[in-house]
């Protein structure tokens, strides 16, 4: 084993150490949830691994799905009072493979009750930074709402433009337009134009997107528009976590669920079963915020990397 592969070990095991006691001096409760679920993750985006468990019938579902994130049951767990919590855990994601993926990787994941998706940036932002002094290093911040951002990088309105006047400056790419929508053009937007421009040693963070990438957010009015209360933090140009002021609304979430599902079946893909156990208690989730961070996506940051298996012990191909 090279000496550089057992320093990023070792970087691991001390972000863990410090994410725990992050967490225990701010009174958030570790917990472990499954890994196993009778239910999946509906984004047309993630593809999920899938088992069938051997045993009795009455045990439960045979189809079990390997969890995207931790999210679902976690939400179950505040529903039920724990207040704010936390999981450091792997988590499995089909088809991605390569540098920048592994199907197998770690997610740590937190929820703050009474928190909205602004005071969670905060965190998130200190969180990184004390990450960052694990190497001797600091990052500057930035922080813009979605709209400002592509106003000040590109000229644009991602509110109002036109789907060809987004289209226009990904002109040079050669991107295959078939089937791509609004929302497509935005994210090819965000990784080809604007991710490029994020300082290496700067905390890019982008909140209140579009109301049609609100995914597990709640909406807000601002002015004459909708948006998702959400947002993203980038160290650099990768994006390291995603983060909701939770929406707390069963009808509303299982709405959103289905639409997922119709996505899939428009681009061919499975339908995923509703996490119905999620469904049955989420109006009795707290007002909270919630966020996830992929661990590998900052220790490649802390090594100064761009390839995630120098920061695994064992990648997909060898494992």
């Amino acid at each position: 084993m090279s000496g550089a592969r057992i320093d990023n070990l070792r970087l691991r095991a001390r972000f863990y150490r410090l994410a725990r006691a992050f967490f225990h001096e701010r009174g958030v409760l570790e917990v472990e949830t499954p890994i196993l679920s009778a239910a999946g993750n509906t984004e047309p985006n993630i593809e999920s691994f899938t088992t069938r468990f051997s045993g009795h019938r009455d045990a439960g579902t045979a189809e079990r799905w390997l969890r995207t994130s931790p999210e679902f049951p976690l939400k179950r767990l505040l529903a039920e009072g724990t207040g704010d919590c936390y999981e450091l855990g792997r988590v499995f994601r089909n088809g991605e493979a390569g540098r920048r993926h592994n199907p197998e990787f770690t997610m740590l994941e937190w929820y703050r009750v009474g928190w909205d998706h602004r005071a969670l940036m905060d965190e998130t932002c200190a969180l990184v930074q004390q990450a960052l002094a694990l190497q001797g290093r600091t990052a500057t911040v930035r922080t813009s709402s979605y709209r400002e951002l592509f106003l000040q990088e590109l000229g644009l309105d991602p509110l109002r433009a036109s789907e060809a006047e987004l289209a226009a400056p990904l002109a040079a790419f050669s991107i295959n337009s078939d089937g791509l929508g609004r929302d497509d053009w935005l994210d090819l937007l965000i990784t080809h134009c604007l991710q490029p421009r994020f300082a290496p040693d700067a905390i890019t963070v982008i909140h209140d997107f579009p109301a049609s990438q609100c995914a597990l957010a709640r909406l807000r009015e601002d002015g004459d528009r909708v948006v998702a209360e959400r947002f993203e933090l980038y160290l650099g140009q990768y994006e390291l976590a995603n983060g909701y002021h939770e929406l707390n609304d069963a009808a509303e979430q299982r709405a959103r669920f289905e639409r997922d599902n119709v996505r899939r079946r428009e681009r061919g893909l499975c339908e995923v079963p509703l996490d119905e156990n999620l469904l049955a208690v989420l109006d009795a989730m707290p007002d909270c915020a919630g966020v996830a961070l992929g661990v590998e996506r900052l220790l490649m940051c802390l090594a100064r990397t761009d390839d995630i298996r120098d920061v695994l012990a064992y990648p997909f191909a060898t494992a």
